[in-house]
């Protein structure tokens, strides 16, 4: 057979029945402040730089346009260097910039469940216990005062259950709700944005490092040239056959090639000590084994513009900025009109532990109020204001991200286009050294020429090959710049309401 409820139980489910039924006839309230509309931002039809281009020998350039899924997840691996998987890899689990952004993003969701326990009542208990004793009365006579009755004592046992809920008749906690989801967006974007930059410092740092490493190849090989070179001279110069002059251009191409290996080296050092930054590893125990830039680079889908709204994470965190913003609005427009709040109350009180929760011990209490503002010195229509011109600011905001990003994409979709002629000119103009260098090598060795000409030809030779090592790291790096410019394969349908 089931069990009678006890009276405590009662007691309970009436406060909760009663508040229930206050919440159904109250909440049905309206959200005041402005609607939310994305505004709008004006897109170009297609990239200017990415559409057929005309070069300076008059052949025309095409980029090609592989599908758009080329991007997305790990955009790195379209380099397709194992090295720089296994960074990548180690920065996505340790680098510190990325923790802090992630604690950020984990705390601005608790404010979003702060602002959503609004919605619901307060409920305290505190039972507490009192004794209590009567003071004996006192007497005054002719021998003196005198003590007399009978000391009374008493018990008192509580146990009072209070409730109060505030009903969101316009909005303010929903907007409040609002305003907390909004910022808890923009901190999961500026989690995927400080990835990204972190991703794409990282792969631009190993690029300039295997550069440096390609530019040190470089010299070794033009220090063992020129130290031969001035072996040459020296003997020739002994001899009679060269001049003192040609000894002394013999070693200044040689202390040159020695110091722009020494520049080299100190370049790829603090690369090197940058990467293990990036990964969370001290730079004294971090250390990259020597390997030429080999890596050629791909070719990056660029979609079009209209899609760099959603694939952008600093353009969404700004665009979620302007919807924080709209619900403050929201919030203070709220504080213009009166807030009912409703307060119930009961529990038990006994002066005997056997009766403290007898049912004719109850007691309760139960009713609303209202407050409204009447004066405040035009605080509430100043703060409306000021709210208004914040969202304003975060349109300006907006606009002006989406600017630079198409701004940044364009530049870097130019780099590719520019630098692919320019390696390829650079190319014939190495060719083009060579064979001069080693046609005046010929003459000198011959005696038909002086070392003169052999000074000039190493030294241009030299300061091409440079340039053309320099121009594929640039072409490298403003490749991940570019792919950091589109978004890295990054979508805002990532951005999940919270």
């Amino acid at each position: 057979m089931q069990k009678p409820p006890r009276p405590a139980d009662l007691l309970l489910r009436s406060l909760l029945g009663a508040t229930s039924c206050a919440a159904l006839l109250i909440a049905q309230g309206c959200t005041v402040g402005p609607t939310y509309v994305r505004p709008p931002v004006a897109t170009p039809a297609s990239y200017k730089e990415a559409t057929a281009a005309v070069a300076a020998d008059g052949t025309t350039w095409t980029p090609a346009d592989p599908q758009d899924a080329a991007l997305r997840g790990a955009w790195w691996k379209i380099y397709q260097e194992p090295e720089l998987d296994e960074l990548e890899d180690r920065l996505n689990a340790s680098n510190q910039n990325i923790a802090q952004a992630y604690q950020n993003y984990v705390a601005a969701r608790a404010q979003v469940a702060q602002a959503r326990a609004n919605y619901s009542p307060t409920a305290t208990l505190q039972p507490a216990y009192t004794r209590s004793g009567s003071p004996l009365s006192v007497s005054a006579g002719s021998s003196g005062s005198s003590l007399s009755g009978a000391r009374v004592n008493s018990n008192d046992f509580t146990f009072p259950l209070d409730i109060s809920w505030e009903p969101d008749l316009w909005g303010r906690i929903r907007n409040t709700v609002k305003e907390f989801s909004s910022a808890a967006q923009v901190s999961a974007a500026d989690l995927a944005n400080e990835k990204l930059s972190q991703q794409a410092t990282l792969a631009q740092d190993y690029f300039e490092l295997r550069g440096q490493d390609e530019l040190i190849g470089l010299d070794d090989r033009t220090i063992d040239a020129y130290r031969k070179s001035l072996a040459l001279t020296e003997v020739l110069g002994r001899t009679g056959i060269d001049s003192a002059q040609s000894v002394a251009q013999a070693q200044l191409n040689l202390r040159t090639a020695e110091a722009s290996a020494t520049n080299a080296r100190l370049a790829r050092a603090q690369y090197e000590h940058a990467i293990a930054l990036l990964i969370g590893e001290p730079a004294s125990s971090f250390s990259m084994p020597v390997k030429p830039l080999t890596t050629t680079a791909p070719t990056i889908p660029a979609g079009v513009p209209s899609a760099l709204l959603q694939r952008r994470p600093d353009i969404a965190a700004a665009e979620r900025s302007m919807s924080q913003a709209n619900a403050l609005i929201g919030v203070e427009t709220a504080a213009f009109y009166p807030s009912i709040s409703i307060s119930l109350s009961g529990g038990f009180e006994s002066s005997t532990l056997a009766n403290w929760f007898a049912w004719p011990a109850r007691f309760f209490s139960l009713g609303p109020s209202v407050s409204e503002t009447l004066f405040d010195g035009g605080l509430r229509s100043a703060t409306v204001a000021q709210y208004k011109a914040q969202y304003e600011g975060a349109v300006a905001s907006y606009r002006q991200t989406v600017l630079t990003a198409f701004q940044q994409t364009e530049d870097y979709l130019a780099a590719q286009r520019i630098l692919a002629q320019q390696i390829e000119q650079q190319a014939g103009v190495v060719a083009a050294a060579q064979r001069y260098y080693d046609l005046a090598a010929v003459r000198y060795r011959t005696g038909v020429d002086t070392y003169l000409n052999v000074f000039v030809a190493q030294t241009a030779l030299f300061s091409d090959q440079q340039s053309a090592i320099t121009l594929h790291v640039q072409q490298m790096t403003s490749s991940v710049q570019l792919i950091e410019a589109l978004g890295g394969g990054w979508s805002s349908t990532l951005l999940t309401p919270e």
